[in-house]
C-alpha cells in the first residue's frame, strides 16, 4: 500500500538544497520544532523522529533527504528560491516515506524523502569572512 506524502511544517536547519551533504551524499535538510500531530504522523509512516539534548533549539526533527535530485525549493507564491536558506528559515514539507532494505554496515528502515519544500519566512544564509590570523597572536 502507497502512503501518501505529508505537509510539515516546521524551521529548516543544515539546509542541502542544491549541493549535496559531504558526509551523506544526499541534498537534505533538517525539518526541526515539529508539532505534536506532525510527530505522531510521522512516526505513523515509520520514520524516525529524533531530538538532541545538546541541540534543544531543535526539537523534534527529522533530516529529509532527496538522494538524486536537488531539493525543489520556493516561496510561498511558487518562485524558485536561488539564495541559500539559512538556519531559522520556517517552512512547509512535502515528506514521503521511503523504505530501504539492509545492507552493508545498516539494518533495513524507513526514511523521510522529501518532494518539496515551500519556504515561508526565509532567513537568507550568508558565510562569514574568514579570520586573518596574524603573526602576533599568542
Amino acid at each position: 500500500m502507497e502512503v501518501k506524502p505529508v505537509k510539515v511544517q516546521g524551521t529548516i536547519m543544515w539546509a542541502f538544497l542544491d549541493t549535496p551533504n559531504n558526509l551523506s551524499g544526499d541534498y537534505q535538510v533538517d525539518i526541526c520544532n515539529l508539532s505534536r500531530a506532525a510527530v505522531d504522523v510521522l512516526q505513523g509512516m515509520g520514520i524516525n523522529v529524533r531530538s538532541k539534548e545538546d541541540q534543544p533549539e531543535k526539537g523534534q526533527f527529522i533530516t529529509a533527504k532527496s538522494k538524486n535530485y536537488p531539493i525543489k525549493t520556493v516561496d510561498t507564491e511558487g518562485n524558485a528560491i536561488t539564495a541559500k536558506v539559512g538556519n531559522g528559515s520556517k517552512g512547509v514539507a512535502l515528506i514521503k516515506a521511503h523504505s530501504y532494505p539492509a545492507g552493508k554496515g545498516y539494518k533495513a528502515g524507513v526514511t523521510a524523502c522529501i518532494n518539496k519544500l515551500v519556504v515561508t519566512d526565509l532567513v537568507v544564509y550568508e558565510r562569514s569572512e574568514a579570520v586573518t590570523i596574524d603573526d602576533d597572536v599568542l
